[in-house]
């Protein structure tokens, strides 16, 4: 029995050191607001709504980490988005439809897998003006810039002014017209796979980024194979002068998935802190259609009041004007705006971080 008291007490001394050692952090925000919106069908009605994520999309999540030694820690997060003014699940219905990933990380970078954000994703936010938030932002014009991929693996790392990003997926999870997700198909590999890499190069007032990303065309989705191909690349840099920041960008694609298609994107935007909790954007998005004539573009303004660390509000005002029967709306393409018909769109929201 004597023995045994010394092992026992090594346990008791080594076992609270190891828990300390580790740590899970429940996080989350909070985005809804009232929107005002002109010509939101095609009959030209306005709406007048509660929305959610206008200027980040309502979250919550657990991330944490587990130091192993030597400089390794295993790291995991698991996000989940939702509406806020209705409480249903974003992401097409995912439980954890943000992120979801686990992995190891020490000085050299991060590696993990899982469902996780794209390079775009990782790399453009400090270069939009709007930094990509959930309406009246660079989502109008590319949704991809907020795109995540199921099956994924992803390495992530810094080195003084330069970070750089690569993700690879078996399956990025396109919807499938009857319900779920795709995912790996045995006997062809491309099939709805997708990869992206990218590098930044931010030091003092200047940064600059440049991202390539590709994906491949899913097979059982009417009018698409895995022979097709989407290709995205975008740069972008920004420079702070005192209280302002300038930001200007462009995105070009060339693809083939379900029906060919050469387009660019174009953007350019101001930032002044005007007091220290008011600041004020302006932002101008335009969308080049090199296969119609179809190139409408948009502008944003905000006021954005900071209250505290965790709390801050936005009054947004939007336009757009559509050309050609082109049909971009300030929730981005796609929506029931009718075609050619421009819109404007107020909105005032609040985001609560916790």
């Amino acid at each position: 029995m004597r023995k045994k008291l010394p092992f026992v007490a090594l346990l008791a001394a080594v076992a609270p050191a190891a828990w300390a050692q580790s740590s899970v952090t429940l996080y989350g925000v909070a985005d809804a607001g009232l929107e005002y919106l002109t010509h939101a069908n095609a009959a030209g009605n306005s709406l007048a709504r509660v929305t959610s994520g206008t200027m980040s999309g309502s979250r919550w999540g657990l991330r944490g980490s587990e130091d192993l030694g030597g400089g390794l820690r295993a790291v995991f997060a698991l996000e989940s988005g939702f509406e806020l003014d209705t409480g249903v699940s974003s992401q097409g219905g995912r439980l954890f439809g943000r992120q979801a990933f686990v992995g190891f990380e020490n000085q050299w970078g991060r590696l993990t897998l899982g469902r996780q954000q794209n390079a775009f994703y990782d790399l453009l936010i400090n270069y939009d003006p709007m930094m990509l938030g959930g309406k009246y932002s660079a989502q109008l014009v590319e949704p991809n810039f907020v795109g995540r991929y199921d099956n994924s693996v992803k390495f992530a790392g810094k080195s003084g002014p330069i970070s750089a990003v690569a993700v690879y997926s078996a399956a990025r999870g396109t919807s499938l017209a009857g319900g779920g997700f795709a995912s790996e198909v045995p006997g062809d590999p491309q099939s709805d796979r997708a990869f992206s890499a990218g590098v930044e190069y931010a030091t003092g007032p200047f940064g600059v980024t440049a991202i390539f990303e590709q994906q491949d065309g899913t097979a059982g989705v009417v009018g698409q194979n895995s022979g097709q191909r989407d290709r995205r690349f975008a740069t972008a840099a920004n420079l702070a002068i005192g209280s302002s920041n300038v930001y200007v960008g462009y995105r070009w694609l060339n693809g083939g998935i379900a029906a060919p298609k050469r387009n660019d994107v174009y953007w350019l935007g101001y930032r002044y802190q005007l007091l220290p909790a008011l600041a004020l954007t302006a932002a101008g998005y335009y969308f080049n259609d090199k296969d119609t004539a179809r190139d409408p573009w948009a502008t944003v303004v905000s006021a954005n009041y900071v209250f505290s660390k965790r709390t801050d509000a936005f009054l947004t005002v939007g336009y757009v004007k559509n050309k050609a029967g082109s049909n971009l709306g300030l929730n981005g393409f796609g929506s029931a705006i009718g075609q050619g018909q421009n819109q404007t769109g107020v909105s005032m929201s609040i985001r609560h971080k916790f």
